[in-house]
């Protein structure tokens, strides 16, 4: 006989319940619904009737159309019935009740929990659980489990499979490990139930769980194949008994656990290669391979998002000695780990294999390998990826290829893969936008300056962009916002440059600084550069007045455009502000400083100035060298340009070309032509040290490219500079122009006459400038 619930047990169940509805529903069904559960039980402990059939169908029926209000009404009125019914005769309203995490389910399921039997009541509450789980709402499931606790329903592995979704949805790994050891204890694990686990430790990303899971499924597999079927609806389920876990019980006895798990597969292993090479022979049922299957590629794809293609290898060859053929599914998780961790090349070679095996690529395989073709500026294969993608859901793929068209200057492939985003419906996102404000802002080449009709050009192509965005319903980033404000900086258009910045300061707050400063720095550098030094003034005034907390790039170009109107006392004012705001000077700040002097030919200064930087550990670079070797070009100052050259050599600052540019040029007017070529050399060997170590081979490779006679060594020459290695590129075409005057190529410029006389000189001056 199923124990009958008391009315003191009934009302302490309701008043717990009720206070979670009343927190949820203001409370205004609880008064009504408390009344319904006090006549539920009649005076002897019995249970009243609660309806009909037809009133249960009314009820139902309520329920299901989400219309609780109705539901509790009802249920209040049919409690005032005086026949008796048992709690078999609401299975109905239970389970309805069930596919609801609600309190009114909750507190009718403790009811009838109480009057009829608990094993009869575990698969209402494993609805409620799964119902838990689709509606996100774990209160309610940890509610249930204080039920089940105190009514003794115990656990059957359907329990723990819906306790196993809850426990990833809130991303708790721990609890994960403790449902594992809890139902090990009590059952012996179907190839089915592993197959949740291993999911569950893949969605978590514990890696080493999820493959000892898993070897433990192969192994069960072919020892327990005739376990698993499927049903007429085509899920899987075990055929063995499902006997429900007890609620409580003696845990000290019993300590199951993965690491237990783990250290029977390690004295296994041995004996693994050899089982699998035997029983890959035997056939194995369907829903056992596609089991195997989903397993494989649970943990494949965890692989793939931990970057760890040496186990996803491991797999690829465990899944081919167990004879499971590899999907397409398979092979996205593979190519996906490999390609991320050695390389775009090698996710093509997998594609290869793939293609051979007539497997069609997922469309997310295709766009990890166009993202990656893109980062390493493949464009051509990149496109070729795109093309194949037959399903396009997120414009990722798409802005990886802008972003490559961006770096390499070519806005005409970013028309191209705009007009196949347009005739495939992809909407852009405001990555997109971002892109395309950089892309297409600018119509002048770099270092050209803008003129009347590129201005408008550029407010018509601005114009078009926002007009989209409106269309598709983005607003602006702050990072989309910027990038307009460069464009109208690079083409010289203050006025519609301010009006940006007043759009950007309504729309940032001012207090956000991670926002709103890079904005002002992008407006005060484009008006430095347009020799608008007054103007900046204001804004940076206007800027700290209003709470806008400057950074050390703002500080810095507030400082390069003092050299402006070459006021020095200002520029120290500014460091002084830099200090105070807890920055310190760097190269870029010195630079600044510098031109300020060099403005007024005033190099003892500057070169006193150098020489502090480099007392207070700041790190030189050769955009501050070249700011000096610029001027004193100019202004004809062998004797500095030297003195310059030896100190960046002794400080090991590597020339670039505008290095060359100018101390070439300083010789060369001054007729010193032999000493120009000489100088060349030196600081064209100096900058290929920066890009490859000297080594004989590659010495005589170089070579090669220098002295050959052949129409091909130039633009063999030239094929480094797509590499990204531009110096390389101009050094290397320079000693080729010292070699074909006729200067012998050498790659120890110490051994040089003029680079022993700038060593003698410095050496003279006791290290000092």
């Amino acid at each position: 006989m199923p124990k009958l619930i008391s009315k003191v047990r009934a009302s302490l169940i309701v008043q717990r319940f009720s206070k979670l509805t009343a927190i949820r529903n203001g409370g205004k069904e609880v008064g009504d619904y408390i009344q319904a559960m006090r006549t539920f039980t009649t005076s002897n402990g019995h249970v009243g009737e609660l309806v009909s059939r037809s009133g249960q169908k009314q009820i139902v029926d309520a329920l299901v159309l989400g219309e609780r209000g109705r539901a509790v009404s009802l249920l209040y009125e049919f409690s005032l019935g005086n026949n008796k019914l048992s709690a078999d005769d609401f299975a109905s309203i239970l389970q309805s009740c069930a596919r609801l995490p609600d309190p009114l389910a909750l507190s009718l399921m403790s009811i009838m929990g109480e009057n009829t039997n608990c094993y009869s009541m575990l698969p209402i509450y494993n609805n409620f659980l799964a119902a838990c789980y689709e509606t996100q709402t774990v209160d309610y499931a940890n509610e249930c489990m204080d039920l089940m606790e105190h009514q003794m329903v115990g656990k059957n592995e359907i329990t723990y499979a819906q306790l196993l979704k809850l426990a990833v949805l809130q991303q708790n790994l721990s609890a994960v490990h403790e449902i594992w050891k809890e139902c090990s204890k009590f059952y012996s694990l179907s190839p089915l139930s592993l197959r949740k686990f291993i999911w569950s430790f893949t969605e978590l990303r514990d890696l080493n769980s999820a493959h000892t899971a898993l070897q433990h499924m192969v192994r069960l597999a072919f020892r327990e194949n005739s376990y698993i079927s499927r049903t007429a609806e085509g899920r899987f389920c075990d055929l063995r008994l499902d006997i429900p876990a007890p609620s409580s019980g003696n845990w000290s006895s019993i300590d199951v656990s993965l690491d237990t798990v783990s250290s029977n597969i390690d004295m296994e292993r041995q004996s693994l290669g050899s089982m699998e090479t035997n029983t890959a022979r035997k056939t194995l049922s369907a829903s056992v391979m596609k089991l195997l299957r989903w397993s494989f590629n649970d943990v494949m794809h965890a692989c793939a998002q931990v970057q760890n293609c040496d186990l996803a290898e491991q797999l690829m060859l465990q899944m081919q000695t167990l004879g499971l053929q590899p999907s397409g599914s398979t092979y996205d998780g593979f190519i996906r780990a490999i390609a991320t961790t050695r390389g775009f090349s090698d996710g093509v070679e997998v594609l290869k294999v793939m293609q051979e095996k007539n497997i069609k690529p997922h469309d997310s395989t295709l766009a990890v390998l166009a993202v990656m073709c893109s980062r390493e500026l493949e464009l051509n294969l990149a496109e070729v990826f795109l093309d194949e993608m037959s399903k396009i859901h997120n414009p990722r793929p798409y802005n990886a290829f802008l972003e490559a068209c961006d770096v390499l200057d070519r806005p005409e492939q970013a028309v191209q893969i705009l007009a196949k985003m347009k005739r495939l419906n992809l909407q852009p996102n405001i990555r997109t936008y971002e892109l395309l404000f950089s892309l297409f802002g600018n119509v002048n080449a770099p270092y050209e300056e803008g003129n009347m009709l590129s201005q408008v050009d550029v407010a018509k192509r601005i114009n078009t962009i926002e007009m989209d965005m409106m269309k598709n319903g983005i607003q602006h980033s702050h990072l989309s916002l910027r990038n307009v404000l460069k464009a109208l900086g690079t083409e010289g258009m203050v006025k519609e440059l301010i009006q940006y910045l007043r759009a950007a300061e309504n729309r940032f707050s001012h207090y956000d600084t991670y926002m709103i400063t890079p904005v002002y720095n992008t407006v005060l550098h484009s008006l430095v550069e347009a020799k608008e030094s007054q103007m900046a003034t204001q804004i940076f005034k206007s800027m700290v007045s209003s709470g806008v907390s400057p950074d050390a790039a703002t500080y810095n170009i507030m400082i390069d455009g003092c050299s402006i109107v070459g006021c020095f006392r200002s520029a120290l004012a500014l460091i002084s502000m830099m200090f105070r705001s807890g920055f310190n000077p760097q190269a870029v700040t010195l630079t600044g400083l510098l031109k300020i002097l060099l403005r007024s030919e005033d190099f003892d200064g500057a070169l006193e100035l150098l020489n502090q930087g480099i007392s207070e550990g700041i790190q030189l670079d050769v955009l501050l060298y070249n700011t000096i070797f610029q001027v004193a070009a100019e202004k004809g100052r062998i004797d500095v340009i030297e003195l310059i050259v030896e100190h960046m050599h002794l400080q090991g600052v590597l020339p670039d070309p505008s290095t060359c540019s100018h101390v070439f040029a300083a010789y060369v007017d001054h007729g010193f032509y032999n000493t120009a070529m000489e100088a060349l050399q030196v600081l064209s060997v100096r900058m290929i040290a920066e890009v490859d170590k000297d080594t004989d081979e590659k010495r005589t490779e170089l070579e090669n490219l220098i002295l050959g006679e052949d129409s091909k060594d130039e633009p063999q020459i030239l094929e480094t500079f797509k590499d990204s290695k531009e110096y390389l590129t101009v050094a290397l075409l320079q000693l080729r122009w010292c070699a074909i005057l006729g200067y012998p190529v050498s790659w120890s410029p110490s051994d040089s006459q003029w680079a022993r006389r700038l060593s003698s000189n410095l050496a003279s001056t006791n290290g000092l400038l």
